[in-house]
């Protein structure tokens, strides 16, 4: 949705049991480990964003024969340049990275070196790695002990501490093989796609070499990546040799890209630093979108309304100004007007769930029990096309309960719960939820399926803590 809706606390997932191992983890094939301030992290969600993602990806995953549909792509509110590949085929990309890209080649450089991770099966193999850096690890446990017992204690203590130092060795030299075939992977499939590779040596040259007196002063026990001046010289060769290097970006790609870092901005700077970076004197679509958003923020209404009707005029067809348009008028009271801009932007891109989200909950705050069905016609489209977008099975639950069907909303609780991995709360509302439900009902099975399979992954979260089954 236009305001980045944060998924922390009820993380929005697509694949469910993909992304709740990959938030788990938060691990996996990272693009680079750079040292920075620690920052809360969150994830968000924006339908214009992601599309604007997909789009740029999609290409390069058929390059790299992957299918596109099965592939997630999430957004982290963080100011570090990262992106990384976790548990299975899931992209992420943090918000500083995509602000730090200078166009469309280099976010796609960082796109396909992800993909790298994916197509070469990076991440199936990582558990092999870790298990074999242990072997020496174990070894040198093992001779400390035997000194140890032997009176040498100074040298069996020094064994013993210098085991973990052992296996990092050992593990990270796999990581680095893996990192550099990755990049030369991504210089494949963006020729595959027929685009340039150069992003990847003008990103990694300009953001990643001012790390690199930091990273010579790491143990090289700890280097997880080759030197960024190793992996600029290894692809420069290529990238100058390649028939795509000066292909050129459509006007399309550019104007999303600018588009999709205004609005970033817009939301997650200060209003006053926006202001600042896109002055009145700019008046561009990007420039007018962002002080848009940041007069939302400031707040100021009536100048935000006024600068997203000019957007809307600007173009009309454009869905996701009249979603903007919907989420300001709901925001500062006024649901009902919000209702018409919401309706707008889900005829002028159908089968978008965060739209139809807005919809519905613009739909049950202005109209209450008589919203209530139409709503809910619109969240069951959201949560078919998206079975575990947790933010739509909240709206669903409030939808149902101003309708006052309660057993429903217990359900679509207990769905949400599901959806974030909360699994004894998802357990509890679908017990609670059958009693009201009548047998033999879809609902009644699906309450029975949730509660039946969150009891089992509880036990087994139980027997992991060491708790009793």
């Amino acid at each position: 949705m236009t305001r980045l809706d944060r998924a922390a606390g009820h993380r929005d997932a697509r694949r469910t049991p993909s992304i709740r191992g990959a938030l788990a983890a938060l691990a996996g094939c990272v693009l680079a480990l750079m040292p920075g301030v620690a920052s809360a992290q969150s994830m968000i969600r924006d339908a214009e964003i992601e599309e604007t993602l997909r789009i740029y990806a999609d290409p390069i995953f058929k390059a790299a024969d992957l299918q596109p549909k099965d592939i997630s792509i999430y957004l982290v509110q963080d100011p570090s340049l990262n992106a990384f590949v976790s548990s299975g085929q899931n992209v992420f990309f943090h918000t500083g990275l995509i602000l730090a890209a200078k166009d469309p080649d280099e976010l796609k450089g960082v796109l396909a070196h992800e993909t790298g991770h994916i197509a070469g099966g990076h991440l199936a193999r990582a558990r092999g790695a870790q298990e074999r850096a242990m072997v020496p690890a174990m070894v040198s446990i093992g001779l400390g002990v035997l000194a140890l017992a032997a009176g040498a204690g100074d040298a069996g203590a020094a064994l013993i501490a210098g085991s973990q130092q052992f296996a990092m060795a050992s593990y990270v030299r796999h990581t680095q093989v893996e990192e550099s075939t990755a990049d030369q992977m991504a210089v494949t499939f963006l020729e595959g796609s027929g685009q340039s590779p150069a992003g990847l040596i003008t990103f990694f040259d300009r953001e990643l070499r001012q790390y690199e007196f930091a990273q010579r002063r790491m143990p090289p026990y700890l280097m997880t990546h080759p030197l960024t001046s190793d992996r600029v010289q290894a692809l420069r060769a290529r990238v100058e040799a390649s028939p795509m290097k000066d292909a050129k970006q459509s006007a399309d790609d550019l104007q999303r890209f600018a588009m999709m870092q205004a609005k970033l901005r817009g939301f997650l700077n200060e209003p006053g630093r926006t202001f600042r970076d896109y002055p009145p004197s700019d008046t561009s679509l990007p420039a007018r979108y962002a002080r848009a958003v940041a007069a939302y923020r400031v707040p100021d209404t009536g100048q935000a309304i006024k600068e997203t009707k000019a957007l809307i005029a600007a173009q009309p067809d454009n869905p996701y100004f009249h979603e903007l348009l919907g989420q300001i008028l709901f925001e500062s009271g006024k649901a009902q007007e919000s209702i018409e801009p919401y309706r707008r932007s889900t005829q002028l891109k159908p089968n978008s769930p965060l739209l139809e989200v807005g919809l519905a909950r613009s739909l049950v705050a202005a109209n209450g029990k008589a919203g209530a069905d139409e709503a809910i016609a619109v969240l069951d489209r959201a949560v078919t096309t998206e079975p575990d977008n947790a933010y739509a099975w909240r709206e669903m639950a409030n939808a149902y309960a101003a309708k006052g069907d309660d057993n429903m909303a217990k359900l679509a609780t207990a769905e949400e719960a599901f959806s974030v991995g909360n699994y004894p709360r998802a357990r509890y509302f679908a017990e609670v939820a059958k009693k009201g439900l009548k047998e033999g009902t879809a609902a009644f099975r699906r309450a029975s399926d949730i509660a039946m399979v969150a009891e089992n992954e509880t036990r087994q979260a139980e027997r992991g803590r060491g708790g009793r089954s």
